[in-house]
C-alpha cells in the first residue's frame, strides 16, 4: 500500500496531488497603496486581471488531464477573500516523508493554510520555527539536496530554519540557498524546472554569476530560456513521471527541447491562470511521487 505522503524529487510519479480552484476575488494590482514587495515583482513579471471562471475551468482541464494518468487530485476548501488562493503550492510542501507548512510573507495569504488540517489530506502538516519560506522557492533536484531560493518571498532565515527541521525529522537532505542576480523574484520555480534527473530549464539572467555555475556543476543538462519565456511563466511546468511532463500550450519552444530530450510533452491552456506570475507548478501541491 502507498504512502500517503511521499515526494522525494520534482519529477517522481505523480500519484497524488492537492489543488484549489481559483475563488472570485481578486486583488488590486495598481494604486498608490501597491506593497513595495509587488511593485519590485511588476519589473520582473507581468501581472494582469484575471477571469476567475476562466481559471477554473483551465484547472479543470489539467484535473481531468491529471486523473486519465492515475494521479488522485484532492481539491481543497475555499479560501474567502484570497485572490490566490489557487496557487497551493506556495503554502506547503512535501521532503521525503514530511509535509511542511510555509511560513508565508503576505499576511493576507495566511488564512490560505487553514485547508492543510482538512481531513481530505489524511496528514497534519509540520512547522517551521522562524523566517518566511514559500513552496514556489523550494525544489527537489535529487534525494539528497533542497534547493531554496532567496526570492522576494522566501527570507535566509527560512532557509534556515528548513535545514533544521529536516534534522528534526531525520531527513539527511542538504538546504541549498539559490541567490537571485536581480530583485522582484517571485519564485525560484518561475525560473528554474527540475524535469527529469539531472535535467533542468533555467533562466540564467535571474541569477548571480556565483549561482550560475553552481548549476552548471550539479546538473548535466541545463535547457536555456529566455527572458521572455520566463515572463510568460513558461518555466513553470509539471513533470507527472521520469519521461512526462506537462506544459502550457504556447511554450513550444521549450516543448521541443524537452522533447527532442526523450520526454513525453503534454499540454494544457492555462493562458488565463498565468495572467499573474504562476502557471502549473503553482496551482498543484505534490502529496506523494514515487
Amino acid at each position: 500500500m502507498l504512502a500517503r505522503t511521499h515526494v522525494a524529487t520534482e519529477y517522481g510519479t505523480l500519484h497524488r496531488v492537492a489543488m484549489r480552484h481559483a475563488s472570485d476575488f481578486t486583488r488590486s494590482l495598481a494604486g498608490p497603496n501597491l506593497h513595495p514587495v509587488l511593485a519590485r515583482q511588476q519589473a520582473t513579471s507581468t501581472w494582469a486581471p484575471y477571469n476567475p471562471a476562466t481559471v477554473r475551468a483551465q484547472q479543470d482541464q489539467l484535473i481531468a488531464l491529471l486523473r486519465e494518468h492515475g494521479t488522485d487530485v484532492v481539491l481543497l476548501p475555499t479560501a474567502p477573500g484570497c485572490s490566490a488562493q489557487h496557487y497551493p503550492r506556495d503554502i506547503a510542501f512535501v521532503v521525503d516523508h514530511v509535509l511542511f507548512r510555509a511560513r508565508l510573507n503576505s499576511t493576507h495569504r495566511l488564512p490560505e493554510t487553514d485547508a492543510l488540517t482538512d481531513p481530505a489530506l489524511g496528514v497534519q502538516p509540520a512547522d517551521l520555527t522562524h523566517g518566511t519560506i514559500e513552496g514556489g522557492d523550494v525544489l527537489l533536484p535529487d534525494t539528497g539536496r533542497v534547493l531554496v531560493g532567496l526570492s522576494e518571498e522566501t527570507s535566509p532565515e527560512g532557509a534556515t530554519a528548513l535545514q533544521e527541521a529536516l534534522t528534526r525529522h531525520g531527513i539527511d537532505r542538504e538546504v541549498v540557498p539559490v541567490h537571485f542576480g536581480v530583485e522582484g523574484i517571485v519564485h525560484l520555480d518561475d525560473h528554474l524546472a527540475v524535469v527529469a534527473p539531472g535535467t533542468a530549464l533555467i533562466h540564467r539572467e535571474a541569477f548571480t554569476a556565483d549561482q550560475n555555475r553552481w548549476f552548471k556543476t550539479h546538473f548535466d543538462d541545463l535547457v536555456p530560456v529566455t527572458d521572455a519565456e520566463a515572463r510568460a511563466v513558461q518555466v513553470n511546468i509539471l513533470a507527472i513521471a521520469p519521461t512526462t511532463t506537462v506544459v502550457a500550450v504556447g511554450s513550444d519552444r521549450i516543448a521541443a527541447a524537452l522533447a527532442a530530450r526523450g520526454l513525453e510533452i503534454l499540454t494544457v491552456d492555462y493562458s488565463e491562470v498565468t495572467r499573474i506570475p504562476g502557471s502549473l507548478r503553482c496551482t498543484t501541491l505534490p502529496l506523494l511521487r514515487t
